[in-house]
């Protein structure tokens, strides 16, 4: 690959076999294959709780703003991952808060997904002007490589003046890479069906790491930890600059309050997004919530999260 031009062979990987299973469609009328003809189409396969794919999401909004004028349509896909990411509204909700304004295509049967044979969040497929999809991705990263792509079929439907330069988005809150070289934690479900790691009966100083435990009255459902109780908390020994949690209120439009800890403090200057300085926060939406964000340096740390209302439902632990 040259610094300018992508020179790579693409192959065919077949076409683009359209979106006929989606239920409705956000920011967009429903799109056909014949209303893609000419365009570049890149495919984009998201589910808005995933931080792997938030982490993609500053390129792929920057990729669908600087190439619209030249032929490109991006296409959200949304297949949802938890029960609750199947509401339209709180999908709605998402995109506008993520600032998701290409079209989407709403596959809560997995229609989509099954036509593409898909089986990954994120996941980019881009199609060239005739429907072939020549290049696909899986994962975060490839950004330069999957922007040169974009340019290069851009340029064999005939586009002119394509750029040869590469978008360097700002990246804030959950689209900030994750500090690969200090992050020792896996994605951790707290659902009975794929929980790993779950410490029963052990108190969070007893927890090895990335052991995690629960106290309190709780229910281990197949997908979820659901407390029961008035009070409850969940506890995790992690290494990473980020701590993120999967998790909602029983129902829309009810809350419940949280306090976060580390090694037993409040989080002062490690606090997330959706806590204060003293580790307070708000249960109010089925969504991802960052916890922690440690400016410093990384060690192998506990966290604790103390709810205090009953209700909370808690999905899978991330980290950055």
């Amino acid at each position: 690959m040259s610094s300018t031009r992508f020179v790579a062979d693409l192959p065919i990987e077949g076409h683009v076999p359209g979106f006929d299973g989606a239920t409705g469609w956000l920011n967009s009328p429903p799109l056909t294959a014949a209303d893609l003809r000419g365009k570049v189409t890149l495919v984009d396969f998201w589910t808005y709780t995933c931080i792997n794919w938030l982490r993609t999401l500053g390129y792929v909004r920057a990729w669908s703003e600087k190439y619209a004028d030249d032929g490109l349509v991006v296409v959200g896909v949304h297949t949802p991952e938890f029960p609750f990411e199947r509401d339209v509204d709180n999908v709605r909700e998402a995109a506008k808060e993520m600032r998701v304004e290409y079209p989407i295509a709403l596959d809560p049967d997995y229609a989509v997904w099954q036509a593409f044979s898909n089986n990954y969040w994120p996941a980019a497929y881009i199609a060239d002007g005739e429907g072939r999809i020549r290049y696909h991705h899986y994962g975060e990263g490839a950004y330069d490589e999957c922007e040169r792509v974009v340019q290069q079929l851009l340029r064999e439907s005939g586009g002119s003046g394509i750029p040869d330069d590469l978008v360097s988005p700002q990246l804030d809150g959950f689209e900030v890479q994750a500090d690969w070289a200090n992050l020792e934690s896996p994605e951790t479900y707290l659902g009975s069906e794929q929980a790993q790691n779950f410490a029963r009966g052990v108190p969070a100083d007893g927890l090895r790491p990335n052991q995690w435990t629960l106290s309190g009255d709780w229910s281990v459902e197949r997908r979820a930890s659901v407390l029961n109780g008035s009070e409850g908390s969940i506890a995790f020994r992690f290494h990473a600059r980020d701590v993120n949690l999967v998790m909602g209120p029983p129902a829309r439009g009810t809350s419940v309050p949280f306090i976060v800890l580390v090694d037993g403090e409040p989080p002062g200057a490690a606090h997330g997004l959706d806590v204060d300085e003293r580790g307070h926060g708000m249960l109010s939406q089925q969504r991802l919530y960052q916890l922690i964000r440690e400016p410093g340096s990384i060690t192998d740390r506990t966290f604790e999260i103390a709810f205090l209302a009953p209700g909370a439902e808690a999905y899978c632990f991330t980290f950055g």
